[in-house]
């Protein structure tokens, strides 16, 4: 009876050191070797690296500010190196393009209108001639000046020495139109060995004596030519009209130049086959069939003219060029030349 109420100090456990139910160590029941009495350590820790891993601090918002504009920073410093890159790597197609493959051309006269005005941007194969491919009646062509077809009065530019330069480097690669380049645009009437004369009883052109019906392409109230003449084309050259007769300065006109009016087929720069600009004059440019169904001519040597009397001789301003002209000009020249 006079333990009733009291434990026997038999019972009692004794707390021995280093017990992890003893909480002797501290009020919070950490022993002394950091152990609480479930054996974890503060913090979700197990001794030995076993148990759950140690929670990570948790960032707050102005550090994930500053990360932000770290990585920002470094998007464009990256940028920055890779800029020169893409500039030359988008010189170099422009400049593979205009050489090798298609080049647009500027209209600035009305020597071939109703077929193409003044304004209109017309896309240039300079592709196929590589092939050993030649222009053929019908074909609307750009050529080099063959001599003395164009004026060769060049206005002096105003641009500064870095502004110059710039225009240049742009103007090589085909970016920008050119103000030096020689280059016209008329339709091919006869190849090597044909015979093209004007006008028969009728007052109809024709090739090697067949008539041909210029209606669909030469403009309205135009004849197909106001000046008599008969030619047999050299082999090797073509013989090339405006569509617009009465103000087209072409082979009619220089036939007391060396070629007797004819332009070589090393001059052809390309076959214009579209015009892509203004978009609702968006078309591909065919070939009449009134052309190109007539017979070659047999082959044969002989490139005598006969002399034919022209009167005043049109003005002819030269192309202008430019591998962007398909989009409207965002820089307009003063006194920019026209075809």
């Amino acid at each position: 009876m006079g333990t009733r109420g009291r434990g026997r100090l038999a019972d009692r456990r004794v707390p021995q050191p280093g017990d992890g139910g003893s909480k002797g160590a501290g009020s919070n029941g950490v022993g002394p070797d950091g152990v609480g009495p479930d054996g974890v350590r503060p913090g979700g820790a197990v001794p030995g690296g076993v148990g759950p891993a140690e929670t990570a601090p948790v960032r707050g918002r102005a550090a994930r500010r500053r990360s932000a504009r770290r990585a920002a920073r470094r998007r464009s410093r990256s940028l920055l190196r890779e800029f020169p890159l893409i500039i030359l790597v988008a010189l170099l197609v422009a400049l593979v393009m205009k050489t090798f493959l298609i080049q647009v051309f500027v209209i600035p006269s009305g020597s071939m209108e109703q077929t193409i005005q003044v304004g209109d941007r017309v896309l240039v194969d300079k592709l196929t001639p590589w092939f050993g491919s030649e222009p053929q009646r019908g074909d609307v062509v750009v050529f080099k000046d063959p001599g003395g077809w164009l004026e060769s009065d060049r206005k002096l530019s105003g641009d500064g020495p870095v502004l110059g330069a710039a225009k240049q480097v742009l103007t090589f690669v085909g970016l920008l139109p050119s103000d030096s380049e020689q280059d016209l645009i008329k339709r091919v009437i006869g190849v090597g060995g044909d015979t093209v004369e004007c006008c028969d009883a009728q007052g109809r052109l024709s090739v090697n004596g067949t008539p041909v019906d210029e209606q669909s392409y030469v403009a309205s109230a135009n004849p197909p030519s106001r000046q008599p003449f008969k030619v047999k084309v050299p082999q090797g050259r073509l013989w090339v009209m405006g569509d617009h007769r009465d103000v087209s300065a072409d082979s009619r006109f220089h036939m007391g130049n060396p070629g007797q009016g004819t332009i070589p087929l090393s001059g052809v720069v390309g076959r214009a086959f579209v015009i892509a600009w203004p978009l609702d004059r968006f078309h591909q440019l065919d070939v009449p069939s009134s052309l190109s169904s007539l017979a070659r001519a047999p082959q044969a040597r002989g490139t005598v003219p006969e002399p034919v009397g022209v009167g005043p001789v049109p003005m002819e301003p030269p192309l202008v060029m430019g591998v962007l002209g398909i989009l409207p000009v965002a820089v307009r020249r003063p006194g920019r030349p026209s075809v």
